[in-house]
């Protein structure tokens, strides 16, 4: 029999928590009979939640956890007061190896702190990056890193690089991924300190195919598969990439409702226009994992809908079932050494 693969998901977390969260976690195991959900959070409102739905009841086990953090709290002190909160719960059930991978839509800052407090760094690992898959022309691309690492330094980005690259090729099947890093020019000489003290390095490790600069205009195209940068760049992409998307879409269905023949065009081309906006969609990639730490840690948008958790869940066992972590402990910690 396959091993299952066992993922904490923090129930309390995220504007759509528990209803969302909870439908999201029995779409998996529906969909995935190899997982088994640990909900972390207050027992009576999960079990509420979960009583409307048909599942294996093997399969989904409720963990109960009094105390919620919130996003407006300082994500140390929630981490180090709240022992008993939904994200330190599932966050220890990583660390003493009850489950592989956590998924929370909660406090950022709080999944960010607790994952390396809690779950630990690789040995060898200087700063686990944040890294989302974000939709371009040709499918995806791993932004690396959107929000962990606000002032990284040169061997910060070069080993995001590499983690990214192994990824990309193992979870995302791309073979020999091209690694650009974030720029504001094509030409080497370009860039503030950072990006030109780190060129050099990327240009000169044999384990990434680095294929130079990127302006924030190419990449939607798909011209990398790993977007190097460090955080304070990464998130405001990533922000600006969900906020144009959004206000694309608006603007698309004004057009289409305006007139009376623009909605006939509009009612004819809905088919194909709902695929592409599908995979424009950042919930379809799951959510952003926390590359680097001892287990795997996911964190989703606030605003998370059942179908980003589950799609967050379901990331979670390809990542394990790839061993990620033992390839990154074999291509970046003992490349380095």
């Amino acid at each position: 029999m396959d091993e299952m693969i066992k993922v904490a998901v923090d129930a309390m977390g995220g504007d759509n928590a528990p209803t969302e969260i909870v439908k999201g976690a029995v779409e998996a195991v529906n969909e995935n009979s190899k997982i088994k959900v640990y909900l972390t959070g207050l027992k009576d409102a999960v079990e509420k939640e979960l009583a409307q739905y048909t599942y294996n009841k093997e399969q989904i086990e409720v963990v109960h956890a009094t105390e919620i953090i919130e996003t407006a709290e300082p994500p140390v002190m929630a981490i180090r007061k709240k022992k008993d909160s939904s994200i330190v719960v599932a966050l220890n059930l990583v660390k003493d190896g009850t489950c592989d991978a956590f998924v929370s839509a909660g406090s950022s800052g709080a999944v960010l702190v607790g994952g390396q407090l809690i779950v630990g760094r690789i040995k060898g690992i200087e700063r686990p990056p944040l890294a989302p898959l974000i939709p371009t022309e040709k499918g995806c691309s791993l932004l690396i890193d959107c929000g962990a690492n606000v002032d990284a330094r040169p061997s910060h980005l070069v080993q995001f690089a590499k983690m990214g690259s192994v990824y990309m090729e193992s979870v995302m099947g791309v073979a020999n991924p091209k690694v650009a890093i974030v720029n504001i020019g094509a030409e080497e000489e370009k860039g503030n300190a950072l990006v030109k003290e780190t060129f050099p390095l990327l240009k000169n490790c044999p384990e990434i195919n680095f294929i130079g600069s990127i302006e924030a205009r190419d990449i939607p195209t798909g011209y990398a598969d790993v977007i190097v940068c460090e955080a304070f760049a990464g998130n405001i992409i990533l922000k600006l990439y969900e906020g144009v998307g959004a206000m694309l879409l608006r603007k698309v269905k004004s057009s289409i409702m305006s007139t009376f023949i623009s909605k006939i065009g509009g009612f004819l081309v809905k088919p194909a226009l709902k695929k592409t906006m599908k995979g424009f969609s950042l919930e379809e990639h799951g959510g952003a994992p926390l590359l680097g730490l001892n287990g795997l840690v996911v964190k989703t948008h606030g605003s998370s809908t059942a179908n980003e958790i589950k799609n967050s869940i379901l990331q979670c066992v390809t990542f394990k079932e790839q061993k990620i972590n033992e390839k990154i402990k074999e291509k970046v910690i003992l490349k380095d050494e």
